[in-house]
């Protein structure tokens, strides 16, 4: 049997449970077509119009308390999109037998996912109990479609299930806190529901892992294997846990800036998986990419603590961006950049653009986040930080959204 040969029977196993409804149009052919075709658009359209906002420049009078429905729309409204990308795409591969969602039945939860997108934007028109609704129930879906990640006997990705069913109570918590319904602070809510998407990151990131950088060094015929090791992953698990929970229950404890310090150790040793014994991998792309992640988190988590512990309170939002605009928009770019060149039927390739994308991230997190050592500039930082964060999806449409609207390369369904 041929390279090649065997190459395609490896890669049409993910395949062999392919839905048989005839003229599927390419753009829903698989989960993650539709997704990043609006997902990326989407990013550009909301951090711009934040810039915009956050500087002084424009006003959104149909929108009450913008900045608690900002925090709100890129933790949940994104997730949700983000989420469902990488289940859609990775569970047939996970579970084999299990049929790809497709078709119209992608198109019909694409409607919920946009519902959800124009109840928030006209929340103050069309009222929170609609927003919930919709909200709520993507994300339900999205537990529902992973009900085999939580009912395997093996428990092998078991955690990704629980952490959903997390984040989905912690939406709730904050819908019932917006209605009145309880007396818990909306904002405190939103840094529990970031502490739980930061679990949910870190967890999916050890499988975005395993799959690019092995991938990536089979490419490059690189005779080793990387392993990403759950121990490390667990204690960063347990350290952004901790931090979250102290966080909201004693916001003004001291405690919480060592606990910062803890936890961004913590994620910083996770790279150290990285480290392989017989090869040298730290000069490779996409580790690279991936690299920074960890990176970003870590510095999120260790400089809110040196801002607790010096009372620097004015650093802690800026600071949290690391986190934000860092960690989880550079794990967005990377699983869209990395399922868009692996689920399109391409081999896993750097160049020019996926340098920049990444590089433009890193570089918007800065400006952003160190806008406390900067004050007199805060006005044009705002407004140009999210105009440089918003280039890489930019760039995103122009590399890929041409291999998202045209069958895979490699002539298999999907």
């Amino acid at each position: 049997m041929s390279t090649q040969q065997e190459e395609k029977l490896h890669a049409t196993n993910h395949y062999l449970y392919y839905p048989d409804e005839e003229n599927i149009p390419t753009y829903l052919a698989y989960g993650f077509r539709p997704i990043f075709l609006l997902l990326a658009p989407y990013f550009i359209l909301s951090m711009v119009l934040w810039g915009l906002v956050w500087s002084g420049y424009l006003s959104i009078p149909f929108m009450d308390n913008v900045l608690t429905w900002h925090i709100y729309e890129m933790l949940f409204g994104v997730l949700t999109a983000g989420v469902m990308a990488f289940l859609t795409t990775g569970l047939p591969e996970l579970f084999p037998g299990m049929v790809p969602f497709v078709g119209k039945r992608l198109k019909y939860i694409m409607y919920l996912w946009i519902a959800g997108r124009v109840s928030f934007w006209f929340i103050d028109i069309t009222g929170i109990y609609l927003a919930a609704v919709l909200n709520l129930a993507m994300l339900a879906w999205l537990i529902w479609f992973a009900k085999d990640v939580v009912l395997d006997k093996l428990q092998r990705h078991a955690s990704i299930g629980y952490i959903l069913v997390v984040i989905f109570g912690i939406e709730a918590w904050f819908f019932a806190s917006v209605l009145g319904w309880c007396e818990s602070d909306s904002m405190s809510i939103l840094k529990v529901a970031l502490g739980a998407i930061v679990i949910l990151i870190l967890l999916a990131m050890r499988r975005v892992n395993m799959e690019a950088v092995n991938e990536l060094m089979e490419d490059k015929e690189i005779d080793d294997i990387y392993i990403s090791r759950p121990p490390l992953t667990n204690l960063a698990i347990f350290s952004v846990a901790l931090f979250t929970i102290v966080e909201y229950l004693y916001p003004d404890n001291s405690a919480l800036g060592w606990i910062g310090f803890a936890t961004g150790a913590a994620i910083f040793a996770i790279t150290s998986d990285y480290n392989l014994k017989d090869k040298f991998i730290l000069n490779q792309p996409y580790v690279i990419y991936l690299f920074w992640i960890f990176i970003l988190f870590g510095l999120g988590y260790g400089l809110m603590g040196w801002s607790i512990l010096f009372n620097e309170s004015n650093g802690i939002s800026s600071f949290r961006h690391f986190i934000t605009a860092g960690g989880l928009g550079l794990a967005y770019l990377m699983v869209m950049v990395t399922i868009g060149w692996i689920h399109t039927g391409r081999h896993l390739t750097s160049n020019i653009y996926t340098h920049l994308m990444v590089f433009l991230i890193i570089v918007a997190t800065f400006m952003r986040a160190l806008i406390p050592f900067y004050e007199e500039y805060a006005m044009q930082l705002y407004l140009w930080s999210a105009i440089v964060w918003s280039i890489p999806f930019m760039l995103f449409i122009k590399v890929f959204f041409r291999f998202l609207l045209s069958p895979r390369a490699d002539g298999i369904k999907g």
